[in-house]
């Protein structure tokens, strides 16, 4: 079941990244513009960021496995319309498809670890879950190289996307077999009105800060962005009357679970505005091609997978202590790589040190979100799995948004990777103060019984 769920979930994270490292390849081979270009890179994460919390509660209606299964055919039917595709503008189109298939079927992973498993079990879970996210990215920028140098079976870019539908198929057809069926309350429905405002308020929220940039920051921007602040204030304050809320806020009222998100927000952020830029400056300044760019972070990614399962082994006084000392380890490493990297790429000087910050990123993040999802209760699993999915795409794309003008603002790309990091460390410090946060608040609290350790399933 597990193995299903993750390969499903490594499917749609490696396709977040994917694109990025093919960008060039895909220009050439279709005749796109470098703003059809933004638009395949942008639309993936608008897309997913607007209908996460939607489609999390639509697990909720329907079932978890059934919601996970029909998102896994979505997103594989339009990866086949994304290889086929002929000219820029139907690939845009699939490539929005396909975030459709994916923000379906996100959710429902951290949905069925939160139902299905308990007490250490769950950890374990959420550790292999954790890493897999990591791992995602990582492959997704090693094979986008790949694929851009290689061209497998003389089809240039398309195999970026064609690779995904034999995978889905079969993890189509195990998953039929092995996934629960999961009970939904008969009262379950799915409230239109509360997903009218959400959508509205997450598209004005997201899109002028994935295009806001190279437009160069127009009046638009800001007006959208205040319409956004404004709807999102409505949408929440509906759902606290509603019979049916698409997002259930009674979630973020057990203790430390704000706190904590915020923490994991933060983290997560600042991995993806570190690996855009460092990525940028490998191949733009330091001359590597897209695959060795894409292989520099496979030590991250081991750093962060070899801490990820490891965890949930320490005694619990060290796990608690994880998610603060995490971040600021984090930052260390990162600084230290940049100051090593920005003017001499030689692997062998900076790789052991994103090695550190990859082990860094995994304990600021996998012991934080078990021990957010431990203090709530299974019946809010929706909700959580809805704010641990869109909660770190905000904030990938605030990051990149406004760490990404940083960079592309300075004299130099050395100067503007200088300037990101040291940003992404002061904000790493105070995801290191959310967590201490969250953790003298559920000290406080006893949280959910049904998690604690040694407690078997109901």
């Amino acid at each position: 079941m597990l193995a299903v769920l993750l390969t499903g979930q490594v499917m749609v994270s490696m396709d977040g990244s994917i694109v990025s490292v093919a960008a060039q390849t895909i220009r050439a081979g279709l005749g796109a513009g470098s703003a059809e270009i933004q638009l395949l890179v942008s639309s993936y994460l608008l897309t997913t960021g607007v209908l996460f919390v939607t489609c999390a509660r639509i697990g909720d209606v329907i079932g978890f496995r059934r919601a996970f299964l029909i998102g896994l055919g979505w997103f594989t039917g339009a990866s086949l319309l994304c290889g086929l595709a002929v000219d820029p503008a139907m690939l845009v189109l699939a490539r929005i498809a396909q975030a459709a298939g994916a923000a379906l079927l996100m959710p429902q992973v951290f949905s069925l670890i939160h139902r299905h498993w308990e007490g250490a079990g769950r950890r374990r879970a959420i550790g292999v879950y954790s890493m897999v996210l990591a791992l995602g990215v990582a492959l997704g920028q090693v094979i986008g190289g790949l694929v851009a140098g290689v061209d497998l079976l003389g089809l240039s870019w398309r195999p970026v996307f064609l690779i995904n539908v034999p995978v889905g198929v079969a993890v189509l057809l195990i998953g039929r077999r092995v996934l629960p069926r999961s009970r939904t309350g008969r009262r379950a429905r799915l409230d239109l009105v509360g997903v009218a405002l959400l959508t509205a308020a997450m598209t004005a929220l997201t899109l002028p800060l994935v295009f806001g940039h190279n437009q160069g920051w127009p009046a638009w921007v800001w007006v959208t962005l205040a319409c956004g602040a404004v709807l999102s204030g409505v949408f929440v304050r509906y759902e606290s009357t509603a019979r049916h809320p698409v997002f259930d806020v009674a979630a973020l009222r057990s203790a430390g679970v704000k706190s904590g998100l915020a923490a994991c927000c933060v983290v997560m952020g600042c991995y993806t505005v570190f690996v855009l830029t460092l990525t940028l400056h490998l191949q733009s300044e330091l001359g590597y091609s897209p695959l060795q760019a894409g292989l520099a972070f496979v030590p991250y990614a081991v750093g962060f997978g070899a801490l990820s399962l490891s965890w949930n082994r320490c005694p619990r006084w060290l796990r608690r202590v994880m998610p603060i000392v995490g971040p600021p380890v984090f930052a260390a490493g990162a600084v230290l790589a940049v100051l090593v990297v920005r003017h001499d790429g030689h692997p062998w000087f900076f790789l052991p040190l994103l090695l550190f910050a990859g082990a860094g990123h995994a304990a600021g993040y996998s012991p934080l979100i078990a021990q957010v999802t431990s203090a709530v209760e299974p019946r809010f699993a929706s909700a959580i799995s809805a704010m641990n999915a869109t909660g770190p795409v905000l904030a990938e794309v605030i990051g990149v948004a406004a760490l990404g003008s940083v960079y592309f603002a300075a004299s130099t790309s050395a100067d503007g990777l200088l300037l990101v990091v040291a940003a992404i460390a002061a904000l790493l410090i105070i995801a290191a103060i959310c967590a201490v946060l969250a953790g003298v608040a559920s000290c406080a609290t006893q949280g959910y019984a049904g998690d604690r350790e040694g407690d078997q399933p109901a």
